[in-house]
């Protein structure tokens, strides 16, 4: 099934709790948009295009769960209602981006009641459907960077878990895998929730491709080696001038690549790129409960002293200056990165 997906039997958003996995693969269904606002919070569904399209759902929800008599009422439900749903997540764009776009669509709908619930399903729907056609092109331009016998190190967790379905960096490298190049990928395990080692790894698990997981810091002595040949991972969202927030560790680890001259590609559908921002300092970042950090454990025992307080950023900021290029469903794009993302988005310069 995909990550998420419309029950239109009994109205209700079914989606997978990437909590539980890899242990069991659980399927959860939500008939409120408080609910659906909850999961993206709580990471039952989690990377930019899946909340994206989970946010979409929930506004679907929002419009079933209304009682409003006209189209008016309706609209000004369905606006509280995104605004409680993008509280959810700051950082992601793609939440923001898929909520403007229902809300847009209809703020000059001429109908009744009933065809406006039916409108924002539809619309909903589009966004889910085409995000899966968005990885495949992705994939598509992303695989022709990936050589035969390559070694990947890839960050966090950017596959079908992260998306509607096939995945972005991680659908890159599945393509290329499909296509018959032999590959051998790095997992960072991606603290302080191990995307990378509990998502990721299960994904090549499923595909069939060769994989290894390795600690976040081990990143540097692979690359400083010689022993990778690329470095692959999404993005959360990406600024004008090319600086990426992505799963805390990106920085670093694009740091080390940069450093060991080691090509690095974010891959990012356009819904990503925030042309509005500048630069990466104006992205707002996450901060997550430090409890994420303080669970770890060693033989059943805490590691930590008791009373210890942890700070947990989820993401950090990548300067464009550490990434070779960025893979859109556009194409690839190459620096200058300011001048060139604008173009790919269709904006003229």
């Amino acid at each position: 099934m995909r990550t998420l997906e419309w029950d239109y039997q009994k109205n209700l958003l079914k989606m997978i709790d990437q909590r539980q996995l890899p242990g069991e693969l659980c399927i959860v269904s939500y008939s409120d948009y408080r609910q659906v606002t909850t999961a993206i919070k709580e990471m039952v569904v989690r990377g930019a295009p899946a909340i994206g399209a989970a946010a979409a759902f929930g506004l679907a929800l929002a419009a079933q769960q209304s009682s409003a008599k006209n189209v008016e009422t309706l609209q000004k439900e369905l606006t509280k209602a995104a605004e409680k749903i993008q509280a959810a997540r700051p950082t992601a764009v793609n939440l923001t981006w898929a909520l403007h776009r229902i809300l847009s669509n209809i703020a000059n709908y001429r109908g009744d009641v009933q065809g406006m619930r039916k409108a924002v399903l539809v619309e909903a729907q589009k966004i889910a459907d085409e995000d899966v056609m968005i990885n495949k092109r992705m994939a598509e331009y992303g695989a022709a960077l990936i050589n035969d016998g390559d070694t990947i190190i890839h960050h966090c967790n950017t596959g079908a878990l992260a998306t509607v379905d096939w995945g972005t960096a991680l659908g890159v490298i599945r393509t290329a895998f499909e296509q018959g190049k032999r590959l051998h990928v790095l997992v960072d395990e991606t603290r302080p929730r191990l995307q990378g080692a509990r998502l990721t790894a299960w994904e090549l698990k499923q595909y069939g491709i060769p994989y290894e997981i390795i600690s976040d810091n081990a990143a540097g002595h692979f690359l400083s080696r010689g022993m990778v040949q690329k470095v692959f991972f999404g993005g959360d969202r990406m600024a004008a001038n090319g600086d990426v927030a992505n799963k805390i560790g990106t920085y670093m680890l694009a740091l080390a690549a940069h450093r060991n001259k080691v090509p690095v590609y974010s891959v990012v559908p356009t819904s990503t790129i925030d042309l509005s921002l500048a630069h990466g300092g104006l992205i707002p970042i996450e901060e997550r409960p430090q409890d994420e950090v303080l669970n770890l454990q060693v033989e059943g025992k805490s590691v930590f002293p008791k009373g210890a307080k942890a700070r947990n950023p989820a993401f950090d900021v990548t300067p464009h200056q550490f990434l070779t290029a960025i893979v859109t469903e556009r194409g690839i794009v190459y620096p200058p990165f300011r001048k060139n993302l604008k173009q790919v988005c269709n904006i003229k310069t």
